[in-house]
């Protein structure tokens, strides 16, 4: 006879891809609950324009996959992790073809796109440059289609509720204030990035570290939190979230002009536009501060017909503005696009708190090292979903061994106060931005600190994960990835080793070669 645990639902919070994917799959063997604080499918999977990264044509291999996503993680991948998705990337992209993902074709040949720091044309797309509208799209319908599965839209998530070690249930909030307290067999953060961390970013209203904060809230460790990715291109146009102009734009042979209207990025990196992203996202930085004015982005020597059909969101988005993609001058800025910390999680998703999961870009696996190549990001957020599922399939209280702190309560809202939410984003993107320094991150830790929490449970999850982003940045004092230090312009071998966090107590993960498999093993920073 199953027990009382093992007849409680698996929760899954967010409903991207990786959690629709793990909501369908653990379906199939029990109960699940799906929770998502706006409307199915309404996050940054939705907006996710490039792709996902496989190695399926002829002439690519996985092997050379792998290399170039250890190249772009510069020196901090989990080479297992990293092993892992490439291998599995053919797989899921036939998965997803299954589940009804119509990804564009050429004579019945699926399309490939090559984008920055790739060696080869392997990213598989949607619509043009409407990927992830395709994968939400087609995994809502089959969540709806689902007797099995709980819907619970408009509903935010509170706090994982732990007992005895492990994590039994969540608390969560729908909008009209109403609480509401579920019994689970295990639950699964799936609930997208931080880009909400900072003033300028292409992530949705809704990307407010909510995985993190449940995750250290509950006690599991956080990892990477310093390493956030800068997407180079965003449109430098609007209100935030800024919309994002996709660097398969780049990879179809777009350039980078200065102010001035000269092309920057060849003295700046051998592959000039298809630079990893770090790179680029510097030098348009650089440039833009040096002249005071936007870079653009000039696709006028393209076929502009070619140009509009291979990217129809971007043009409209750009129409909107009064502007011809193919035809004018687009400027850009970098914004925060992608969080490649999150809750240390192994492969099957499993957090260092039993019975807690964290899948997709709130998961700090190490795939990504310190700095993500373009288009793995679905690409892991599938393989863990994956992993996930068969991880649920198996005995739950056979988890790897890992550092837990004492859970900590949910702060008390004691008001209402958008200021908190700018004063926070203003310090951040100020001080833990696309360059840092010590004394940028010293300001930026004094502005976090003087922040009253209660103003809001998004704001409250901001709050604790950029106070830790910043410690973590003051912490590493080289440049490696996405994190990048004027002050320490190189990387430092001895540093090639992730930042995790117990608590508010840094820890040192050792180097992946040599970590046990079972264990997610750290040292005392």
């Amino acid at each position: 006879m199953a027990s009382a645990r093992e007849l409680d639902p698996v929760i899954v919070v967010g409903s991207g891809i990786a959690g629709s994917l793990l909501a369908l799959t653990a379906a199939e063997t029990g109960p699940v609950v799906v929770i998502t604080k706006e409307a199915l499918g309404d996050g940054s999977t939705r907006r996710a324009q490039g792709g996902i990264a496989a190695a399926i044509d002829g002439h690519d291999s996985v092997e050379a996959h792998v290399a170039d996503t250890l190249a772009a993680g510069a020196g901090l991948c989990d080479i297992d992790a990293v092993t892992r998705i490439c291998r599995e990337g053919p797989g899921q992209v036939a998965a997803l073809l299954a589940r009804g993902v119509d990804f564009d074709r050429r004579d019945g040949v699926l399309r490939l796109a090559r984008e920055g720091a790739h060696s080869a044309a392997r990213v598989v797309h949607a619509g043009g440059d409407a990927t992830g509208a395709h994968i939400v799209g087609a995994l809502s319908a089959a969540l709806r289609r689902d007797p099995r599965i709980e819907l619970a839209e408009g509903e935010s998530a509170l706090e994982v509720i732990v007992h005895d070690g492990r994590v039994v249930g969540l608390r969560s909030e729908d909008s009209e204030g109403r609480t509401r307290v579920r019994a689970a067999r295990a639950v699964a953060l799936a609930a997208g990035g931080m880009g909400q961390l900072y003033s300028r970013t292409t992530n949705p209203l809704g990307a407010t570290a909510d995985g993190p904060a449940l995750a250290a809230r509950a006690g599991a460790a956080l990892a990477d939190l310093e390493l956030v990715q800068f997407h180079p291109t965003a449109l430098a146009l609007g209100e935030g979230p800024l919309a994002l102009v996709s660097e398969a734009v780049r990879g179809e042979g777009a350039i980078l002009r200065d102010a001035a209207g000269r092309r920057f990025m060849p003295d700046e990196h051998p592959m000039a536009e298809l630079g990893p992203r770090d790179v680029v996202a510097r030098a348009i930085a650089r440039h833009a501060a040096a002249l005071g004015a936007d870079v653009t982005l000039d696709l006028r020597h393209l076929d502009a017909d070619a140009v509009r059909r291979r990217f129809p969101t971007v043009a409209a988005i750009c129409a909107e503005h009064g502007l011809d993609l193919a035809r004018d001058l687009i400027p850009v800025t970098p914004a925060a696009h992608y969080a490649i910390g999150g809750a240390l999680a192994d492969m099957s998703g499993r957090t260092t708190l039993p019975g807690l999961f964290a899948v997709g870009e709130c998961a700090a696996t190490g795939a990504h090292g310190a700095n993500r190549l373009a288009s793995n990001g679905l690409l892991e957020a599938a393989v863990l979903a994956a992993g996930a599922a068969e991880a649920l399939r198996g005995d739950l209280d056979d988890w790897p061994d890992g550092p837990v702190a004492h859970a900590s309560p949910v702060p008390e809202i004691v008001r209402d106060d958008d200021g908190a939410r700018r004063d926070l984003q203003k310090a951040m993107w100020e001080g833990v931005g696309v360059e840092r320094d010590a004394p940028g991150l010293a300001r930026a830790a004094r502005e976090l600190a003087a922040i009253p929490g209660g103003t809001g449970h998004a704001t409250d999850n901001l709050l604790l994960v950029a106070r830790l982003a910043a410690a973590a940045a003051k912490l590493r004092t080289e440049s490696r990835g996405a994190h990048f230090r004027s002050d320490h312009p190189e990387a430092d071998p001895r540093q090639a080793r992730r930042i995790a966090w117990v608590g508010d107590e840094p820890c040192i993960l050792p180097p992946a070669i040599a970590r046990p498999r079972r264990a997610l093993a750290m040292e005392a920073a």
